[in-house]
């Protein structure tokens, strides 16, 4: 990889300030603060572009880019991740001065279909599911995933210092999530009580969720099999994973009554467009009603 300072001037001082180095100071600086998953994923597919360009990121052409996007296979979701994973960090060297050109601004990522809808389960789903799970800690971790439409990753992170007790024998939640958001969740009554059979004495560093081998948190790939366990028990078709409890969560919400800017702050999502999606995917009336046939 090519190496050599590069630098930008400070506006007001009139310094010069090191940003990177070389094309591995900038994929950290670039990485830095990103969730684990998010940097397993976009690491890998930096990996896989630069050893299919075999250049610096200095020398990069558009044609460059333009030749690995077309020479990406397998699912289009995955295409699309690797191919904005790049794009970021073009765009990132770019921002901080270590790229004189943005190469990938002017590349598109494929187009994919939206398949949110069928990765949405009824609520006659979701009920089996939960009531088939014997298991108290993973009935617990299942129906806390619906009722709090919380990330995989927010659960496995989920401590007793999270929980707080509320009026009226209800409770709370507090998440650390996507994007360094921090977001407090109401529970309902049954929700909370339930909730508070798994504590037997844990103190306020334990995990809620702790795992039979050395008593640390669940992973999120236990959590995977526990999902895909109960959804196997429930017969519930597709590849069912955690997220399709959140995804439950907001669809279900909505079908209620319940508003877009609520469901919005209990999801974290940073857009109400995200949120919107689910109106989209499942909506309530179309115009096929009003014809013949």
């Amino acid at each position: 990889m090519e190496t050599g300072i590069v630098a930008v001037r400070d506006s007001q001082q009139g310094m010069i300030v090191s940003q990177a180095d070389s094309d591995e100071q900038l994929i950290e600086l670039w990485i830095h603060g990103r969730s684990i998953h998010t940097e397993r994923a976009y690491r890998r597919d930096v990996k896989s572009f630069l050893a299919f360009v075999g250049k610096a990121l200095r020398t990069l052409t558009l044609g460059d880019v333009q030749h690995f996007t077309d020479s990406l296979s397998g699912a289009p979701t995955s295409q699309a991740r690797t191919v904005a994973a790049v794009k970021s960090l073009l765009a990132f060297g770019h921002k901080v001065g270590y790229l004189l050109f943005d190469v990938g601004a002017a590349v598109s990522a494929p187009k994919i279909k939206d398949t949110l809808a069928e990765r949405i389960m009824s609520e006659e789903d979701v009920v089996r599911m939960i009531a088939l799970e014997k298991n108290k800690r993973n009935h617990t971790l299942l129906r806390l995933g619906y009722v709090s439409g919380v990330r995989v990753s927010e659960l496995c992170g989920l401590c007793w210092k999270d929980t707080q007790s509320r009026s009226e024998a209800q409770g709370q939640i507090t998440v650390y999530g996507k994007g360094g958001k921090t977001r407090a969740i109401m529970l309902p009554p049954s929700m909370w009580t339930e909730l508070l059979t798994l504590r037997a004495g844990a103190g306020p560093e334990d995990p809620v969720f702790r795992s039979r081998k050395g008593g640390g948190p669940l992973d999120s790939s236990r959590v995977l099999r526990i999902v895909q366990a109960a959804a196997e028990r429930a017969e519930v078709n597709g590849k069912v994973s955690p997220h399709w409890l959140r995804h439950a969560h907001a669809s279900h919400a909505m079908d209620r009554g319940c508003p877009i800017h609520l469901v919005q702050a209990t999801l974290g999502h940073s857009s109400p467009a995200t949120t919107g999606r689910y109106l989209h995917v499942r909506p309530s009336d179309s115009s096929a009603r009003f014809l013949v046939g």
